[in-house]
């Protein structure tokens, strides 16, 4: 059974960002531990962002700007996709470059446009800090090191596990009270005429696999996704396909957040060459227009927001009655 660890008040979030100047919440748990790391601005060069700064929980810890800035103002090259519903994935980022989610908790501390602070560094500056010092001696039983900090993180992030959605209780109770007639002909569309089951399966929706949407020409659209980690030329323009859970709250859509709304999406697939006209290398399953109606693509929408978490549509009930 999937669970999802509470979030941390913000309170304690701003709190977290002065580590050095305010006494932390002490952790139980390696998952607490990784919670306190993940929203801490220790962990970048500058003290200015923290993982949270790109993977934002009111966002279903994805971002809301098409690439995020990193120290120093930089802007990465693609879109922070949500850490949540990772626990199962086999590849993480984008391009896959990484299996598992230790080793993804240790790239954006690394990377010059994200985080930019060498691991040894972090290491330093957490031996340095007495309350992180002694927290990874109450949990580990030893001083902080690589392996202990990217578990730490890692294992918070699998407590991002999302599952309460009208989508489940549907499946599962054939509870229809949230899930519309809109969002059932959806559900029909989206396995059959849409063709989006063909990548889009499982718990999490996604099959784990590497796709060419099209939005590769070698020109203004050049980034070529997995053929920078396997040199492949059959990988340029494939990036992993996401999963769908919670796809309502982590707008702007696709690698590149070129997409503002689900349903730019679903015009997209419907039919990309109006979009990107001079593609390379566009999966068969993308070649003819997908032919759907205003209602169709109305029905999809509908059913993609079902897969949206209750803990969200509950603080977007909260944000509107104020």
């Amino acid at each position: 059974m999937k669970s999802l660890f509470a979030f941390c008040l913000f309170s304690l979030l701003i709190t977290s960002c002065k580590s050095d100047e305010t006494k932390l919440k002490d952790p139980a748990t390696s998952e607490q531990l990784g919670e306190l790391l993940f929203f801490d601005p220790i962990l970048s060069s500058d003290s200015t962002i923290s993982c949270a700064s790109c993977h934002k929980p009111e966002f279903a810890f994805a971002d809301n700007a098409a690439v995020s800035k990193g120290v120093g103002g930089k802007k990465g090259d693609r879109n922070a996709p949500s850490c949540m519903n990772l626990t199962f994935r086999n590849f993480m980022f984008w391009d896959g470059r990484m299996e598992t989610l230790e080793e993804q908790a240790l790239g954006p501390i690394e990377n010059p446009v994200e985080m930019n602070l060498p691991l040894s560094e972090v290491i330093n500056r957490l031996y340095r800090h007495k309350q992180y010092t002694t927290f990874f001696m109450n949990i580990y039983g030893k001083q902080p090191n690589r392996e202990n900090i990217a578990k730490a993180i890692a294992d918070y992030e699998r407590t991002l596990e999302t599952n309460n959605t009208a989508f489940d209780d549907y499946m599962q109770k054939g509870d229809t009270s949230e899930f519309s007639k809109s969002a059932q002909r959806g559900q029909e569309i989206f396995n059959v005429k849409g063709k989006c089951f063909e990548c889009h399966f499982g718990p999490d929706f996604t099959n784990d696999q590497f796709r060419n949407l099209g939005l590769f020409n070698g020109k203004d659209l050049n980034d070529s996704g997995r053929f920078k980690v396997t040199r492949k030329p059959e990988d340029i323009g494939r990036f992993k396909t996401p999963g769908l859970r919670n796809i309502s709250m982590t707008a702007p859509y696709m690698h590149n957040g070129m997409h503002k709304t689900l349903k730019e999406v679903i015009d997209y697939y419907d039919e990309p060459d109006k979009f990107v006209k001079n593609s390379v290398n566009r999966d068969t399953l993308l070649n003819k227009p997908l032919n759907l109606t205003d209602q169709d693509k109305k029905d999809l929408e509908n059913f993609l927001l079902t897969l949206t978490d209750r803990r969200f549509l509950k603080k977007e009930a909260e944000k509107t009655s104020h």
